[in-house]
């Protein structure tokens, strides 16, 4: 029997409370399709933080790589100043596990109201991948004769060949698991040094896709086209601040937060991806119930579709989306139910659940990602 062994992070909020969800929807998939789970609990959060002092040592890093994947509910807390952990354990933890491809899915399922009037189902399937690791959030910069009039901050973008060429290559191979179309996003007019790099790569990249239709648009004119055209794109591959911007408002477009998904890809199988909801810890509502694990479900899809289990993550995505178009609101009291009673309905539903009724399998991201992950290979 199949056996895949991935590390949990809960965090902080929300995050375990989701988590546990993900989990419940992981294991019904595994006792469908024939496969074990075996999981492994990693502290990292605000009360670590506050117990030790360190965010994120060397030593945890070496047991997450021990994995075949993770799993992470949410990072950060009001008692802890903003950027510590974010930046301390997220971000240090895709540098550190070359998780360079951090991948968004957009997608509006069945039954979803989505707050643009018009869109449907039918119009709203892209993913959008963000490169992970460089750009402005790659972190170099200054700032000097700071509290005077004289301030003066400088932020450094870094933009190299090789991450760039590799977001790139993974952006083609999915392009070309789905409906064959890829399109590039930047801001080349202004952004001229990084824009061109860009451009050479998705060229060079691209000859080896012949079949993949190539599509470019400026950053401020995709704010307009992904809300109103939704179905002009399939594929797009964008910067890290770009992605950031832009995955959010695909989001919206889909419903919300409480749906929106996420893998940090390590392309190359080197160590373990890690997959988790874009929604944060909600320290708002945390402890309340109020929290809709759709998006942790997701994710969890998407890590099973990364180990090569295409079945499980169809099924997982499936009973997501119908649980969730039953759902009277999608966040807070108006749920109807708690965070724990929507995990349970859904990893119920996963024993059953059919990918065909919330579109055609074939062309679900679950699918391309399962065809393109190394464990396929």
């Amino acid at each position: 029997m199949r056996t895949h062994n991935v590390a949990v992070i809960g965090g902080d909020g929300i995050g375990p409370d989701v988590t546990a969800a993900a989990l419940a929807a992981m294991r019904a998939a595994a006792d469908r399709f024939g496969f074990t789970l075996s999981t492994s609990d990693v502290d990292l959060g605000a009360a670590r933080y506050h117990r030790t002092g360190v965010a994120l040592d060397d030593s945890t890093v070496e047991q997450l790589r021990g994995h075949d994947a993770i799993l992470l509910g949410a990072i950060g807390d009001p008692s802890v100043a903003p950027g510590i952990l974010e930046r301390g354990v997220v971000l240090a933890l895709r540098v550190a596990l070359a998780q360079s491809v951090n991948v968004r899915p957009v997608r509006l399922y069945p039954g979803v109201q989505s707050p643009v009037r018009g869109i449907t189902p039918q119009r709203c399937d892209m993913v959008i991948l963000r490169e992970n690791t460089e750009g402005l959030y790659a972190g170099g910069g200054a700032l000097v004769h700071q509290g005077s009039d004289n301030a003066v901050a400088l932020q450094q973008s870094v933009t190299t060949t090789g991450a760039t060429r590799s977001i790139v290559d993974v952006a083609f191979r999915l392009a070309a698991a789905r409906r064959g179309r890829l399109a590039l996003c930047h801001k080349s007019n202004v952004l001229t040094y990084a824009g061109r790099l860009w451009g050479e790569v998705v060229e060079e990249v691209g000859a080896r896709y012949p079949d993949v239709e190539r599509d470019y648009v400026h950053v401020d004119a995709m704010c307009q086209h992904l809300p109103l055209s939704p179905e002009r794109f399939d594929v797009v591959v964008t910067d890290n601040l770009f992605g950031d911007i832009i995955s959010d408002l695909g989001a919206t477009v889909q419903g919300g937060l409480g749906l929106a998904a996420s893998a940090n890809l390590n392309p190359t199988g080197s160590a373990p991806s890690m997959f988790e909801p874009v929604h944060g810890s909600a320290p708002d509502i945390a402890g309340k119930g109020w929290a809709n694990p759709v998006a942790a479900v997701l994710s969890a899809a998407l890590c099973l579709a990364s180990l090569g289990e295409r079945e499980a993550a169809l099924a997982c995505e499936a009973a997501a989306a119908n649980v969730v178009a039953e759902l009277p609101a999608l966040s807070g009291a108006a749920m109807g139910a708690s965070t724990a009673e929507v995990g349970e309905r859904i990893a119920a539903r996963v024993a059953t659940a059919d990918a065909a009724t919330i579109g055609d399998p074939a062309t679900s991201l679950m699918s391309a990602m399962a065809a393109i992950t190394p464990a396929a290979a």
